[in-house]
């Protein structure tokens, strides 16, 4: 008895996914994936062995294809659904994450802090040439000492007459070489500690946390980038540097008072990554099919085999939760109900499953998956990073466990 061909399905086409997805969601999402294809993709490996990138040419098509700062209002930006922006996270970071990151830290992180908290000055000022790509950001939360226990920031500004002077050092600061202005926190020492909780840090008087805005060139503020990476490297990465940093008063986000502020931004940064880390295992998965298919292992396809087919299964299963899940949050996010716990739920999913099936779809392509002809030992390389930033698993599972117990088990 013969067995009748079957067309193959793509994973997420097993979950009929497609289907939850409004046509204007899709239309954008397409709009980015085609841009992904043809000029980025056939560049991506080149970037990679490099280790660089070229960011402000990139940034100025995305202004264009209104990608950056898309999901949110006014200044230039697209207003799109929190799900469009969603899905075009999903289709930069297919084609690599350190292409979702620049988007990420511009819209997400930088745009974002200045939406929310800025002045109408700093708004009108810097978020139409955020948009538009002509301007970049990057944002310096982290420090080398200091990034799951961001209370414990040492950068410190303090008053000198009606302006700020700002020391410290930031670490790991995606766009910081290229930026033309830094988001920059620092906890301020003429201020009392501000109730979020934070309490004071080492080396000076209690005080709240604040945000700045430091522009490129001011004297004593340096980025250098740094090199010799082994992920992320189709990215720019740099330390921000600040000696004696002068500031004017206006150069403070005035709504931003305590570390809400920064970690809010962190949470925007997070919800990408939800859709941006499935987008890296899908472009594995797909990229793993197709091998399979072609690859002939003792006379037949590599794809014929029982044990590729249920590699191949459970990679699609966990992909394909992860979709739902991310699809769900993108729902309440456009109600205005996603809360911080839900995207810990989110960033943990993905960036788990996600490096499992890029290191799964590495072995399933062999000797071959350790090359850059295939995008699957980038993507997993990559994803190692993705998993340690914007909260570490461990930090959102106890982000999670704190949701499901009411105890706080940070300390």
């Amino acid at each position: 008895m013969s067995v009748p061909p079957v067309t193959p399905q793509t994973p997420l086409g097993l979950f009929g996914t497609e289907a939850l997805i409004g046509e204007e969601d899709r239309a954008i999402r397409d709009t980015v994936r085609q841009y992904v294809s043809d000029k980025v993709r056939p560049n991506l490996a080149g970037w990679y062995e490099e280790g660089a990138i070229p960011a402000r040419e990139l940034a100025r098509e995305l202004g264009t294809l209104g990608v950056l700062g898309m999901h949110l209002e006014g200044y230039g930006c697209a207003g799109t659904s929190a799900t469009a922006y969603g899905l075009a996270c999903m289709e930069l970071e297919a084609g690599d994450s350190g292409l979702r990151s620049l988007v990420s830290v511009q819209g997400s992180l930088a745009m974002f802090a200045i939406w929310k908290y800025g002045s109408e000055e700093q708004k009108q000022q810097w978020l139409p040439r955020m948009a538009s790509g002509e301007a970049i950001g990057c944002f310096g939360l982290t420090e080398p000492d200091f990034g799951s226990n961001p209370a414990g920031m040492r950068t410190r500004a303090r008053r000198d007459g009606s302006d700020w002077v700002l020391d410290g050092t930031k670490m790991w600061i995606t766009n910081g070489s290229v930026a033309d202005v830094a988001v920059v926190w620092a906890r301020t020492e003429d201020e009392g500690a501000g109730g979020d909780g934070t309490g004071g840090g080492a080396g000076g008087r209690a005080g709240r946390v604040r945000g700045f805005l430091v522009p490129a060139g001011t004297p004593g503020f340096s980025a250098p980038e740094i090199k010799r990476k082994m992920s992320l490297r189709a990215s720019v990465t740099s330390e921000l540097v600040l000696e004696s940093v002068r500031l004017p008063d206006s150069a403070v986000l005035p709504d931003a008072v305590g570390l809400s502020g920064p970690l809010s931004c962190l949470n925007e940064a997070r919800y990408g990554i939800v859709f941006g880390a499935l987008g890296a295992a899908r472009d594995c998965l797909e990229t793993t099919l197709g091998y399979a298919r072609q690859r002939e292992i003792f006379d037949k396809p590599l794809a014929a085999y029982q044990l590729s087919q249920a590699k191949l299964a459970d990679m699609s299963l966990e992909l394909g939760k992860g979709m739902l899940l991310a699809l769900h949050l993108a729902s309440l996010k456009d109600a205005g109900t996603l809360r911080p716990e839900q995207i810990s739920l989110g960033k943990l999913n993905s960036t788990r499953e996600a490096i499992a099936i890029a290191r799964e779809c590495r072995t399933m392509l062999g000797a071959a998956g350790i090359t850059l002809e295939y995008p699957v030992m980038r993507h997993a390389n990559n994803l190692e990073s993705v998993l340690t930033y914007e909260g570490t698993s461990e930090v959102h599972q106890l982000v999670i466990g704190q949701a499901l117990t009411g105890e706080v088990a940070f300390r």
